[in-house]
Formats: C-alpha cells, structure tokens, sequence
C-alpha cells in the first residue's frame, strides 16, 4: 500500500497552505470559444485550469456527471484529465464526484472503474443502502470514500432532517460513519455549506474527521461561517469546493488566469480563518 489519500491530501494542504478544491465541471456551452470546438476541449479546457491553479489547491474533483453526458468521448476526457493530474502533479489528490451506491456486486464494478481505471484518491458515495454495501470501497484502505450526510442542496431537507428518536436522520448517518463505517481511518463525509449550524453540529462529534464541502459561491453558501462552523482545533479537517465561480469566472483567452486569480481570492479567505 502506498500513500493513503488522506495522507497524500494532508501533504497538499501543507504545500500549498489550501483547503481549496477546484471542481473540475466543464460544460460545452460555457467553454471560451478558442477551446469549444477543438479536439477533446474538455481536456484542454481542464489541462489550463490545472497548470494556472495546481500549486493553490489541495485537491481537484471532477465530477463524473458532466464527462458521462458526452458519452465516449467525454469518458476518455475524464480518464485523460485524471491521467495528466496523477503524471504532471502527483502530489495533487483527484476527487471523482460521482455519487455511487448500490448493493455490494455493483459497488465492486463502481470501484474498480474509479481507483482503477480512472486512479482517483477517493470517490463520493451514497449511504442509503447501509454500511454492508460499500464494503467493496471500505475495503481500499488507500483510498477516500466520502459519505453523502448533509448536502448542499435546498431541497436536502426533505429527507436528510427526517427526525428519528428525535434526532435527525443525517445524524444518524453521520454517527454511522464515525463510530462503524470508519474502521480504516478512510472515512470523509460532504456536509453542504448552505448548513452551517449542521456542519458544527456534526463536527462536534468529530475533531479528526475531514469533511468535504459544496455550496460555496453559485450556491450562496458562506464561506466565514462555514469555516467558524467546520475547522477542526487544528485548523483543517475540510475541502472547501468550488467549481463554477472558479473554472468560469472568464470566458475569454485569459480564462485560466482569471480563474487562478478568482482560486486565490478564495484561499486567501479561507486561510485568514486559519490564523
């Protein structure tokens, strides 16, 4: 076994003082026009984002969605875009956003395709089958399984604050993977940024966990409060992620610069909470 991904993400967040995550979202429509309609323009769409920002984050996440939606072509743009993060910055963890869960003969194919085919760190998952589903996951000590407990969207609600035994169910989900799911020390979890009070209530129940974090910028999520909220005593213990405000915050030949001045922007935030 080599570097486990919460080691290797740890070693980034120390290199680059971040706890910046880049969300590597790309969408055909919002590409600069230079690069919509060259040879596999998510690719170098990413390649520029990665080279302008690869020594301020402390990771990079793509999500699987908007590769899947092209189909072929847009797999092989995710597996190269992994390929040249893994082969040009090492020392940079992958994030594959993709949500998986199912029963566990299924789960075994999900993992497969992302640890080995893909090569990414770690995976997000869904938890809703139980904790015996993912043992094909729980079982890659090496690598992240991040756990859906409270996400970021408005409508998260509606089922994630179901009470029982008068506690919410995303409660239960997060003592889950805290007390059973965690046994090799490869647990994350996403809590949205749009829920701070639920960010500091789970993180009273866990100083050393690492919790990834959405809904900040498109999303209206705010930033101070989430790190009041979600900074462990030692002043990590989270992923801040951004995608769209960063990867489009130009749309012209300087996209890349514009997004590295609008990722720093960001760490900039993030690490005076961290003085």
């Amino acid at each position: 076994m080599g570097v486990t991904f919460l080691k290797k993400l740890d070693q980034a967040v120390t290199q680059n003082n971040s706890l910046l995550c880049i969300g590597l979202d790309p969408v055909i429509d919002k590409l600069p026009p230079h690069i919509k309609n060259l040879h596999k323009p998510f690719f170098k769409f990413n390649k520029a984002l990665i080279d302008a920002t690869q020594d301020i984050v402390c990771a990079y996440k793509p999500n699987s969605a908007f590769y899947e939606a092209r189909g072929a072509e847009g797999i092989a743009e995710l597996k190269e875009t992994c390929d040249y993060i893994h082969d040009r910055y090492p020392e940079i963890p992958v994030i594959l956003d993709a949500k998986r869960g199912d029963i566990g003969s299924t789960n075994e194919g999900y993992a497969i395709y992302a640890f080995d085919y893909l090569r990414v760190g770690a995976i997000t998952l869904h938890p809703y089958l139980g904790g015996a589903s993912l043992t094909p996951f729980l079982d890659r000590v090496d690598r992240g399984l991040i756990i859906l407990c409270k996400t970021s969207n408005p409508d998260s609600d509606e089922l994630q604050s179901l009470l029982h035994n008068g506690k919410p169910l995303y409660e239960h989900v997060a003592r889950q993977v805290i007390r059973n799911w965690n046994k090799k020390n490869n647990c994350l979890m996403v809590i949205g940024a749009t829920y701070p009070e639920d960010l500091a209530n789970i993180r009273g129940m866990t100083d050393e966990m690492v919790f990834l974090i959405p809904g900040i910028g498109r999303q209206g999520g705010d930033l101070g409060k989430t790190l009041t909220a979600g900074l462990n005593t030692k002043k990590r213990g989270l992923i801040i992620s951004a995608s769209r405000s960063v990867i489009f915050a130009g749309a012209g030949r300087d996209f890349a610069d514009r997004a590295r001045r609008e990722a720093m922007r960001l760490n900039d935030i993030i690490n005076r909470y961290r003085t």
